[in-house]
C-alpha cells in the first residue's frame, strides 16, 4: 500500500479483536509517530504504550467515574458530551477495548504541544492502516488532563509533572479482520484556491 492509499483509505476502528499485535508491529506504528514533524524539530512528544489488559480496564473504569462527575452544559462539545452521557449510563470504555492504547503527552506551556502530538498520532494511524491494523484517535485522557485522579494514575506509568496529555490512539486488529477502508464522502473541509 502506498502512502496516498494508506491516507485515503484510513478509517476509525471502534471494535477490536482482543488479540495483541506482535510487539514488532506495534513498534513500527510507534516509530512512525516518532518520525512525525515537530516544531523546531523539538521531538518532545512522549509516547506511553499500554498493553496490559488489567491496567487498560482500570483506566477505563477511572475515566468512566471521572466523566460521570461532570455536569452537562448546553455549550458542551458533542463528543465530550457523549462521553459524559455514556459514563453516567455505565459500561463506558473510552478506548473501545482495544488491546493497545498509546497515550501521547508533551511539555506543558510548549506552544506546539498539541500540533506535534497530532502529527505523531496521524502518522501512527496511517501506519496502522498500512499494517492492516485498526486505530482510533482518543481524546478522553486529554479532556481529563487536569483531573488529579487521572494524572496520578498516568503518573504511575510515566507521565511527568511537566507534561500535558495531548491525545491517544486505540490500536489493534479490527473485529472484522481488516480495517474498514470504504471511502467516506467529503462534505466539509472546504478548499479555496488563490491563483
Amino acid at each position: 500500500m502506498n502512502a496516498i492509499e494508506a491516507i485515503m483509505t484510513r478509517r476509525s476502528t471502534r471494535k477490536f479483536l482482543q488479540e495483541l499485535p506482535q510487539k514488532e508491529i506495534i513498534e513500527k506504528v510507534i516509530e512512525s509517530g516518532r518520525y512525525a514533524p515537530s516544531g523546531g524539530n523539538s521531538q518532545t512528544t512522549h509516547f506511553m504504550v499500554f498493553t496490559d489488559r488489567d491496567i487498560l480496564l482500570d483506566m477505563a473504569e477511572l475515566v468512566q467515574e471521572e466523566f460521570a462527575k461532570i455536569e452537562i452544559t448546553e455549550n458542551m462539545y458533542r463528543s465530550f458530551k457523549t462521553s459524559v452521557l455514556a459514563s453516567i449510563k455505565g459500561g463506558y470504555v473510552f478506548h473501545y477495548h482495544a488491546p493497545v492504547l498509546i497515550v501521547t503527552a508533551n511539555q506543558k506551556g510548549y506552544g506546539n504541544a498539541i500540533a506535534d502530538s497530532a502529527c505523531a498520532l496521524e502518522n501512527m494511524m496511517i501506519a496502522a492502516n498500512a499494517l492492516d491494523l485498526g486505530s482510533c484517535w482518543i481524546n478522553q485522557l486529554h479532556w481529563l488532563d487536569h483531573n488529579k485522579r487521572v494524572r496520578d494514575f498516568l503518573g504511575e506509568y510515566g507521565l511527568k509533572e511537566n507534561e500535558t496529555v495531548t491525545g491517544g490512539l486505540a490500536l489493534g486488529y479490527a473485529d472484522s479482520g481488516l480495517p474498514n477502508r470504504i471511502p467516506l464522502e467529503r462534505k466539509g473541509n472546504p478548499v479555496t484556491w488563490i491563483n
